[in-house]
């Protein structure tokens, strides 16, 4: 199992973001994912995940409105679209494979490399 986020950058306060998350090794129906972010000294945060099943999506509450998750099964993608971003937003954005919880309380099994992600004027 093998996840790579990507798709990070600097953007104003009030701008858009799609992050990617290329899944390899599995299929998108057989785990749940997840997207958390950490920024610099503040605890690990779940923002959202998607079900293998139905492809049902949960939010937290700090991201609910403004951020979306979707996949591509055929690409074997998931991404992230983040929109009305604020500077509390920034950080390493991770993709994860989800085995337990919904945001913000999830367990991740699996996770790669983050994108980092700035939100500054």
């Amino acid at each position: 199992v093998q996840l790579q986020a990507s798709g990070g950058g600097l953007v104003q306060p009030g701008g858009s973001l799609r992050l990617s998350c290329a899944a390899s090794g599995f299929s998108l129906d057989v785990y749940a994912i997840g997207w958390f972010r950490q920024a610099p000294g503040k605890e690990r945060e779940g923002l959202t995940c998607i079900s293998p099943a139905d492809g049902s999506t949960f939010y937290a509450d700090s991201v609910k409105g403004r951020f979306t998750i979707s996949r591509d099964n055929v690409k074997g993608t998931v991404y992230l679209d983040m929109n009305n971003l604020l500077p509390e937003d920034a950080a390493v954005y991770y993709c994860a494979t989800v085995v337990e919880g919904l945001p913000p309380r999830m367990v991740y099994a699996h996770w790669g490399q983050g994108t980092l992600v700035t939100v500054s004027s």
